[in-house]
């Protein structure tokens, strides 16, 4: 049963929104890239992120994206993973990631959100394991 399983916190993953031009959605555009980072001097198994967004549009009607969910086998110490290129167009929502992962058999789970309208220039910092600047969420 779900009680039964041990849930530690989370330490040492973050998720980052990174300016990616490579990932622009539309010509012209600004693109930017989610990235999975492990701060940790072990690897992280079987890792699992679940992605979506929700909130409401404009005219206060409610908005939700379509889930999409990302496997890897495994996450190195100390490197980052893209997951998925994320439209500007969604930073009005809550971007909501699921991440579920593995350390020796313990299994770990948080869910990172970016609030609406958080993933700005205004929130850039520097991202050490990246190399370069963008908005971070640990």
């Amino acid at each position: 049963m779900k009680a039964d399983i041990k849930f530690d916190p989370v330490e040492g993953v973050s998720v980052a929104i990174v300016p990616e031009d490579s990932a622009a959605v539309e010509v012209g555009k600004a693109g930017w890239l989610v990235y999975l980072l492990n701060h940790n001097r072990f690897a992280l198994d079987n890792v699992i992120v679940s992605s979506n967004g929700y909130g409401l549009d404009a005219e206060g009607q409610i908005v939700r994206t379509s889930t999409l969910r990302h496997h890897f086998p495994e996450l190195a110490a100390q490197s980052a993973l893209p997951i998925e290129p994320i439209d500007p167009a969604l930073f009005h929502l809550n971007n909501q990631y699921w991440v579920s992962y593995y350390v020796d058999g313990q299994i770990f789970d948080k869910k990172f959100i970016f609030v609406p309208d958080s993933i700005v220039a205004d929130n850039l910092i520097s991202i050490g394991l990246l190399g370069r600047e963008g908005v971070l969420h640990s």
